[in-house]
């Protein structure tokens, strides 16, 4: 337990210093402000945060917790993982059936109809190769374009935000959140309603969370949704991250019930939520980015993401120093949040130390408050 002590002790004396009231110091808060004007501006709401926290599971069972692992904090691109999973949902009810498919041939009309836009598919929105173009929610994808991401990078030649010439749809790969959002709306339009009841009902509930859940839309944002049964109504679609506000806000401990859906499906849920096939496609590597997924960051490639975690982990990852590492031959989830990035390999390095050598019947609760 010592080594585990000194990973909880590693991550609360390294919080991030993003304040924890968005309003206090908002300057230092979010990573909106990168962007280009009038883009540079949040979109939809935001919410004073909890101190560090994080859950570590091993082989199903709770071994620590710390901070606030019960607080619903905002967990900005976590939940592009989260859409990577719903699609798989609709997957594997043969709404998608085929992800290679275009997305034009199954929800025509909402923004794919461009000789450009047409041929783009499922799998490249999922593995963030689609070069989509257009608005979504209001904001252009060149908002995005030229972005630079740890462990990634970006093109040389241009300055984020500028209007970098597109390329064939599948042949660059670019973090882009306008191209995110766009999924989230196909996803929408796919299941026939929206998607955090969608989440809710398909995977957080069945898995023994949803406490505290929420996922937030912008400001007055509207599309109308034509349902399963034929009926229009106006609905509030919502973005894959908290990039300008809204997005995913969930506790630690619902974030590792969530994340041990990748390692068998399961999780905590008393039946299969996903199947293998679609859990293998997350994480198979795209062909021109190996060190991604389908909305999963693998820790691959000549920049692994954090190195101490080995090259079996993958992660969902998203700012302001939220980790959650799935490590399916280790049987161990770890989530931390509000950690200084810094830190975090140093923080995995403990973790890994800690379970190493040790099985289920070895599993002993450091309590939270550590």
């Amino acid at each position: 337990m010592d080594a585990l002590h000194a990973a909880i002790a590693e991550a609360i004396a390294h919080e991030i210093d993003w304040p924890r009231d968005p309003g206090a110091d908002p300057a230092r808060w979010g990573i909106h402000l990168q962007d280009p004007p009038p883009w540079n501006v949040l979109r939809g709401p935001v919410h004073p945060r909890g101190p560090c926290s994080g859950v570590i599971v091993h082989h199903g069972r709770e071994r620590a917790a710390w901070g606030e692992p019960d607080r619903a904090d905002q967990t900005f691109s976590v939940a592009k993982t989260y859409l990577a999973l719903l699609a798989g949902v609709a997957h594997d009810r043969r709404l998608i059936p085929d992800p290679d498919e275009p997305v034009a041939a199954r929800v025509p009309g909402i923004g794919f109809e461009s000789a450009h836009n047409a041929p783009i598919t499922w799998t490249m929105l999922l593995q963030q190769t689609s070069e989509w173009e257009g608005t979504c929610l209001g904001i252009p994808d060149t908002v995005d374009r030229w972005r630079t991401v740890a462990f990634a990078g970006t093109a040389a030649g241009g300055r984020k935000g500028g209007a970098r010439p597109l390329q064939v749809p599948g042949t660059v790969w670019e973090y882009n959140d306008v191209r995110i959002n766009q999924l989230s709306i196909a996803l929408m339009h796919v299941f026939g309603e929206p998607l955090p009841e969608v989440f809710e009902r398909e995977i957080l509930r069945p898995l023994g969370g949803g406490a505290g859940f929420r996922w937030e839309p912008y400001d007055g944002a509207r599309v109308t949704l034509r349902g399963r049964d034929g009926a229009a109504r106006s609905v509030a679609p919502v973005p894959g991250g908290s990039h300008w506000g809204g997005g995913v806000s969930i506790s630690a401990r619902d974030q590792a019930r969530v994340a041990g859906l990748l390692i068998d499906g399961r999780g905590t849920a008393p039946r299969p939520l996903l199947s293998a096939h679609w859990l293998r496609r997350m994480r198979a590597p795209c062909p021109i980015a190996p060190f991604y997924g389908m909305l999963l960051w693998l820790n691959r490639g000549a920049r692994p993401p954090v190195p101490s975690a080995g090259p079996q982990a993958v992660f969902m990852m998203g700012a302001g120093g939220h980790l959650v590492w799935i490590d399916a031959p280790r049987g161990l989830v770890a989530v931390t949040r509000w950690l200084d990035p810094a830190h975090t390999d140093r923080f995995a390095a403990r973790i890994a130390a800690a379970v190493a050598g040790s099985g289920p019947q070895d599993a002993r609760t450091v309590g939270s408050g550590v």
